[in-house]
């Protein structure tokens, strides 16, 4: 016959007589159940049939009474239990509990015996990161890869950088944005490296000392798609793993932040360098011929919060005791949901960016050899070639770019008389031919003079691109690993 009305309010607990209150149940109980039941039923239900099958391993219970308990886990929904205070404290633990015992045919006592619901819990959450941790990573691959189809188009497409906001040097969009994929994979190699980390199974550790039977907790581990188990308390204690989440997420947020503060400037009406089709752009009510980019905006608003989350999390855990308060551990989780939904927001949008944008060629181009950008390769050969002092061939070509801006010359349009008389002036002999002053001062040349490892060069930008494919490949492997796993 079914066993009806087991569970009671005076039979959850012999120490506690009644019932949680209307105001837990409304403000903290069925919140959490609620979001258990959303985000970390389909866990509690593979954990509970792996403790089910353990039980019958170690001869507690019979092979009859398994198959029937792991059928009855197998019906429960998120319909079909319900945060209630007098029958299941409104405890999604309970719920289930509750649930297959009030269907059993007939009674059996040792399922469930020697257990807890610290680790139980511990695993569920540490699964649903687990899970979550993947998705970021896959997310980050796909950024990672338009990134790099764009670096690819833009390898030779010169551009103005900018040190301390003042135009410095000519650099390429393919360089900058190799930099870009270099941050984000390093941000997808901890990433792998925290997943690696976390990947231990907390099932077995009991409320925090470990249990009273033999549980073969690397069996269940294996189950649950864990590398291994851990430590009793660490495993039921420790929410570094969240930490660590939240830390690298708010790191790469920052990252995309900076990115796109740049993409902020240069998509200004004052340097125009690139444009957004009309349908990711936005206008101004008050000046029609205005076209906005309010998507860059929110990007790097929307990545603070992520920064936020972290904090929220950090201080959360700051003031618990290592010896585990469980209901603290759940309040400082809250926003990890949150936190995980805004960064995979963020990525999809700045993707969606990487993917849409078209550099101004032309444009920058012309800004490029408008500038004076040669400086510091001239104060080179001035050096190198001629023998003068760098610091004061530092001071001979700044003189010689102020006096070419004083008379609106174009970079291109070289005066060798008046640098020959600067150097002169300074007790120097110049050597420079006109010829080689005028390729000073040329945007192509400016690219192929660098010549170390990293640099600017398309030549050096192109083995770039090849390495970070090459690592892009590996790390893919590596997360389709984690993830048939």
């Amino acid at each position: 016959m079914k066993v009806d009305n087991l569970f009671h309010e005076e039979t959850l607990s012999g120490r506690i007589s009644a019932s949680p209150s209307m105001l837990l149940h409304e403000e903290i109980l069925k919140p959490q159940f609620d979001y258990e039941l959303k985000h970390l039923l389909p866990y509690y239900i593979q954990i509970e049939e792996v403790m089910t099958v353990e039980y019958e391993r170690l001869g507690l219970i019979s092979k009859e009474s398994m198959v029937e308990i792991v059928n009855l886990l197998n019906q429960i929904t998120k319909e079909n239990i319900t945060a209630d205070p007098k029958s299941n404290m409104s405890d999604i633990c309970f719920a289930i509990e509750q649930y297959v015992e009030s269907r059993l045919e007939h009674p059996v006592p040792n399922w469930h015996v020697d257990r807890s619901r610290n680790d139980v819990q511990a695993t569920a959450q540490l699964m649903f990161a687990r899970e979550n941790v993947l998705t970021i990573m896959e997310e980050i691959t796909v950024l990672i890869e338009e990134v790099m189809t764009l670096s690819n188009e833009h390898l030779s497409v010169p551009m103005p950088g900018y040190t301390h906001y003042q135009s410095a040097q000519i650099i390429t969009v393919g360089f900058y944005f190799t930099a870009v994929s270099e941050v984000l994979q390093k941000s997808l190699n901890r990433m792998m490296k925290i997943y690696d980390e976390m990947n231990k199974c907390p099932l077995g550790s009991g409320a925090m000392s470990g249990m009273e039977l033999k549980w073969n907790r690397a069996e269940m581990a294996s189950k649950l798609g864990f590398q291994d188990s851990s430590h009793a308390l660490v495993s039921v204690a420790s929410k570094e793993w969240m930490l660590q989440i939240a830390a690298e997420c708010s790191n790469v947020a920052t990252a995309i932040s900076r990115f796109v503060t740049d993409l902020i400037t240069w998509g200004s009406s004052e340097y125009k360098f690139f444009v957004l089709p009309d349908e990711m752009s936005g206008i101004s009510s008050a000046m029609p011929q205005k076209k906005n980019y309010p998507i860059l905006e929110r990007i790097r608003g929307r990545s603070v919060h992520v920064n936020s989350y972290y904090f929220d999390m950090l201080n959360a855990q700051r003031n618990t005791p290592f010896t585990n308060l469980v209901e603290t551990a759940k309040e400082g989780g809250s926003n990890f949901y949150p936190m995980i939904t805004c960064m995979k927001s963020v990525f999809k949008l700045y993707t969606a960016v990487i993917k849409e944008v078209e550099f101004n060629k032309e444009h920058m181009y012309e800004m490029c050899a408008n500038d004076y950008f040669g400086g510091f390769s001239l104060a080179n050969i001035l050096t190198l070639q001629c023998s003068i002092p760098y610091r004061q061939s530092q001071i001979i070509s700044g003189k010689y770019i102020v006096a070419m801006n004083e008379q609106n010359r174009k970079p291109i349009e070289v005066d060798l008389s008046f640098l020959n008389d600067l150097c002169e002036k300074y007790g120097y002999k110049s050597s420079l031919t006109e010829d080689q002053l005028i390729e000073i001062f040329s945007v192509t040349e400016s690219l192929s003079r660098k010549r170390t490892q990293g640099s600017t060069n398309p030549a050096e930008i192109k083995k770039l691109i090849d390495q970070q494919k090459a690592i892009l490949r590996e790390q893919k492997e590596q997360i389709a690993d984690l993830i048939r796993k």
